[in-house]
């Protein structure tokens, strides 16, 4: 009697937690529109979104089109009935970013903060986010937490940052770092948190490998709309395998990793950090932004193909260059074709939907997804 009573509850969370997230996925949805898409029955959706309503977190918007009968109340979710915030960590900067239940962009900003490993470092980040949320207008009472992205490898099991080569830190507990904030704090790998945004907002569950081509090269695989951990938390670092043996120095200590041949960094450093002028001179034809390309864009289609032949899934090319690639994917593609064992389309390889601080979005999200999960 009791494993059955358990069983009829966690049904019931099931359902509410299935019809919740379809309403947040959708703009305007109707109960009979959920019912069928969710295979639910009519009145327990109807019962459901009733208890979402009087919890404030969905809300009747009118009405639908009528298809021949009386039309159907529409229903969408009150996207600022709760917020999340999203911080990004990096060797010099913070980008700060607040989103709401439809994970729209509220709010966002990057400051040059370079890291130190200090108590003084935190209290001054949180400084800076406090005021951010001042500035952003923000409902404190309605702030679910913050999510954390940190370049370095992020252990869910020791709660604890295991190791950032960038950073210059070592096993420091997740508690260290949320002592100094007010919210309750989540912890991400900032590939990975990459791409969680990718993902968890995308209308398809397939699985690809986000491939970040930020100031340091990292990776995540997403699948069945979750990341892709590994035994380690290392699943996905294709900053420091190597591309050409007993090649360049990677900042790691070792030579030829793909890390000192695809980071941005590559071609920031040639136009004075600037990357976005890097981009410049390329839609300008500049001779010498061309020249470095066709060596960029040559190491990275020798590590799509690697990843590709291992993988067999789509990959999306983010972080800092991904936002610039759009106009260039046509000739990676090309590149990549060149190389592939298996006569097939590329098709397979695109740039990132998100463009605007990726990584602060999916730490984000992910705080949006651990309260959806509750509901």
């Amino acid at each position: 009697m009791i494993n059955k009573r358990m069983t009829n509850i966690e049904v019931k969370k099931s359902n509410r937690n299935r019809i919740f997230r379809y309403i947040c996925k959708h703009d305007r949805v109707s109960n009979p529109d959920i019912a069928y898409e969710l295979n639910i029955s009519l009145p327990t959706v109807t019962q459901n979104t009733k208890d979402l309503i009087k919890e404030g977190l969905v809300w009747e918007e009118g009405e639908l089109q009528s298809t021949g009968g009386r039309r159907a109340k529409a229903l969408s979710v009150i996207g600022d009935s709760r917020l999340a915030a999203g911080l990004d960590i990096t060797k010099n900067h913070i980008s700060l970013l607040l989103t709401d239940m439809k994970g729209t962009l509220l709010h966002y900003c990057r400051i040059h903060h370079p890291f130190r490993p200090e108590d003084e470092y935190y209290c001054e980040v949180n400084q800076r986010l406090e005021q951010f949320l001042e500035e952003s207008g923000a409902d404190r009472r309605k702030l679910l937490g913050i999510g954390i992205s940190i370049p370095g490898i992020v252990d869910l099991e020791r709660n604890m940052v295991a190791y950032s080569h960038i950073l210059g830190i070592e096993a420091v507990p997740f508690t260290s770092i949320s002592q100094f904030f007010s919210y309750p704090c989540h912890f991400l790998n900032d590939a990975n948190a990459g791409a969680y945004a990718e993902g968890i907002c995308s209308e398809t569950a397939e699985r690809f490998f986000y491939l970040s081509l930020s100031n340091t090269v990292g990776g995540a695989i997403f699948s069945s709309r979750d990341l892709v951990q590994g035994k380690n938390f290392r699943c996905g670092e294709v900053g420091h395998m190597t591309i050409v043996p007993e090649g360049e120095r990677c900042y790691c200590g070792r030579a030829g990793c793909l890390d000192a041949y695809c980071s941005a960094k590559r071609l920031s450093d040639w136009t004075e950090g600037k990357l976005e002028h890097f981009f410049e001179l390329l839609k300008e034809q500049d001779p010498a932004a061309l020249e470095r390309w066709e060596q960029y864009t040559t190491y990275l289609a020798v590590a799509i193909n690697n990843i590709h032949m291992v993988l067999d899934c789509d990959i999306v090319l983010g972080g800092y260059v991904g936002s610039y690639l759009e106009p260039y994917i046509p000739d990676i593609r090309r590149k990549v074709e060149k190389r592939a064992t298996f006569a097939e389309d590329s098709a397979y390889i695109r740039s990132c939907n998100y463009k605007i601080e990726a990584a602060a979005l999916g730490a984000a999200q992910k705080v949006i997804e651990t309260f959806i999960e509750q509901v």
